[in-house]
């Protein structure tokens, strides 16, 4: 009777794995809807504000004026290559040694363990997905079709868009549909410049400003949630004090802890989803605490798997039983299999002549932004799908150091206008997804934990090479045409998984005979089981993918809301 009693304080109507951005709106929408909800976190607790220990330091109270060590940088070859890892968010970014992992294939695998997860560090880029987007996989079919289309997820964007707070302009684009937006930041000059004779010289190509997720102009639902306006300090990585963009910890779970229906707990290492056969169905999870190893095992009618991609597919591979030897719903055989990410190999600088009478002052979080424009309307290159690029343009200054004494001093207070403006692109390449891009489970080497190792064995290939070299000549012609000089191209050949957008392995698709979740992003095989992260994506596109996450993740949860109020669940 004691034991019944204690795993009854133990059950809850959801449990979500997971805190960043989709957990946080699994958790914010499952108590929003009066279900009572466990929220698990593997990293330690982080509060908003709270726990932002550099967010109001000036340069000069950082020891090392917010440069790493060389070794730290000796120490930590992977994580190290990421821009925010640096003096001031460090502490939220997983050292390499902390938590290792086997690389089949140079992968470099970004992390941040803690409450709010990489929701505190990513680039809050926000732009929607396209209708071709998600007809590529059964127009060229590579990969298996998606079983939903813009219009199932078109209302799902506008929900998550109106409370998150998404800064954009009204472009009237098929290919990056418009949405509930705050207003736009500004392009700067040399920016509308070459937007202005992309416009002219090209029909299929439009430079606009990037849609991201900060409150340019907070409305009341962002005041209730105790956000304020962007102040565009750009010091994001080290947790915002005002709130001004979203993240789990100013937004979704403060949100959900206010209903009263959330318990959050940090430190919690889930091992692996418990399968019961005779119930047909998942009953909870085992969770190791992060500092004693002790094994508790939590339940509830449903569970959400948001553990962001990789870690997803690492717990659902350890789910194994009877009904599942190779893991949880794993009938398919393809769990684990057809993991993509994002190119971002190839880049441009520029330098521009004009606007030698202007300058750039302050800052901004977002930047110029070309939407996709290669293999939209039809199959028109040597490569499959396409890629999206950054843009970016400003002046800036020099100073004379090589003087002494008073003439030192004014130089470095009055510092000169660059000559030139400078500019640059980056890409945003999708990359096709396949079977041999896949992560497995070490059958003999463990963590500290006792958890099973994972393998990487993910890599680029020749559609990636050939989607480079286009974005190499198109751009160098383009930047060309509108006056700019001294044009310099770079394929940097990096690893995957510096882009930090892990996708696939646990994908959605009709047919559970090549997929691993329906429509609804539940589970064909084991029906209360839901996966909205990363994990889920059946094909990449060039979006970022961090606001189709949290839209899917919101229709996902209304979905199982009514079914667990119909007893399907």
């Amino acid at each position: 009777m004691e034991i019944l009693k204690h795993a009854e304080k133990r059950t809850y109507g959801a449990i979500v794995i997971g805190s960043g951005v989709a957990g946080g709106w699994a958790a914010k929408e499952f108590c929003d809807k009066g279900i009572k909800t466990l929220v698990l976190e593997r990293g330690r607790k982080v509060t908003h504000n709270e726990d932002y220990p550099t967010t109001l330091m000036s340069p000069w109270e950082f020891e090392h004026r917010g440069r790493l060590t060389n070794e730290e940088i000796a120490a930590n070859p992977v994580v190290s290559k990421c821009y925010a890892f640096k003096e001031d968010a460090k502490h939220f970014m997983v050292k390499d040694a902390e938590h290792p992992y086997v690389q089949d294939k140079p992968f470099d695998w970004i992390r941040g363990y803690q409450v709010g997860g990489k929701s505190l560090l990513w680039a809050r880029q926000t732009q929607r997905w396209s209708q071709f987007d998600f007809e590529g996989p059964a127009r060229d079919g590579f990969a298996t079709p998606w079983p939903i289309d813009y219009k199932d997820i078109d209302p799902w964007y506008s929900y998550v868009e109106y409370f998150a707070g998404i800064s954009g302009n009204k472009d009237g684009l098929d290919s990056l549909p418009d949405g509930d937006f705050l207003p736009p930041y500004e392009l700067t000059c040399v920016e509308k410049h070459f937007q202005k004779e992309v416009k002219r010289m090209y029909q299929d190509r439009h430079v606009i400003v990037a849609r991201c997720a900060h409150l340019s102009e907070p409305r009341e639902i962002h005041y209730q949630q105790g956000r304020g306006r962007c102040m565009s300090r750009n010091l994001c990585q080290r947790g915002c004090p005002y709130g001004g963009y979203f993240s789990s910890n100013a937004s979704t779970l403060p949100w959900a802890a206010k209903t009263g229906n959330m318990t959050l707990r940090p430190d919690s290492i889930v091992d692996s989803v418990i399968y019961d056969s005779k119930k047909g169905k998942a009953i909870g999870v085992r969770v190791i605490d992060a500092h004693t190893n002790e094994m508790v095992e939590y339940y509830a009618k449903v569970i959400f798997v948001t553990a962001a991609a990789l870690n997803t597919n690492a717990i659902l591979l350890n789910s194994k039983s009877v009904r599942f030897p190779d893991g949880l719903g794993n009938d398919s055989g393809v769990l684990g299999k057809y993991v993509a990410f994002h190119n971002y190999r190839a880049s441009l600088s520029a330098e521009f002549e004009g606007y030698a009478d202007t300058k750039t002052a302050g800052s901004r979080p977002t930047s110029g932004y070309i939407p996709r424009f290669r293999n939209l309307y039809k199959q028109e290159t040597n490569f499959l799908r396409g890629y999206a690029a950054g843009m970016s343009a400003g002046r800036g200054t020099h100073t004379d150091r090589e003087s002494v004494g008073e003439s030192l001093k004014n130089s470095l207070l009055n510092p000169k206008l660059n000559t030139n403006w400078y500019a640059g692109s980056h890409m945003m390449g999708e990359t096709i997804p396949k079977e041999t891009n896949k992560i497995t489970l070490d059958p003999t080497k463990k963590d500290a934990h006792g958890l099973p190792l994972m393998h990487m064995d993910v890599s680029y290939d020749d559609n990636d090479d050939k989607m480079v070299k286009d974005f190499i000549e198109q751009f160098t012609e383009m930047y060309t045409k509108a006056g700019f000089t001294n044009i310099r191209t770079r394929d940097s050949k990096q690893a995957p998984g510096l882009d930090i957008h892990e996708m696939g392995g646990v994908r959605m698709g009709a047919d559970p005979k090549t997929s691993m979740l329906n429509k609804w992003n539940q589970m064909h095989a084991v029906k209360n089981v839901f996966v909205t992260d990363g994990a889920c994506m059946t094909s990449t596109s060039t979006q970022n993918p961090s606001l189709t996450y949290m839209a899917l993740t919101a229709r996902a949860v209304d979905y199982a809301v009514k079914e667990m109020k119909k007893g399907n669940l």
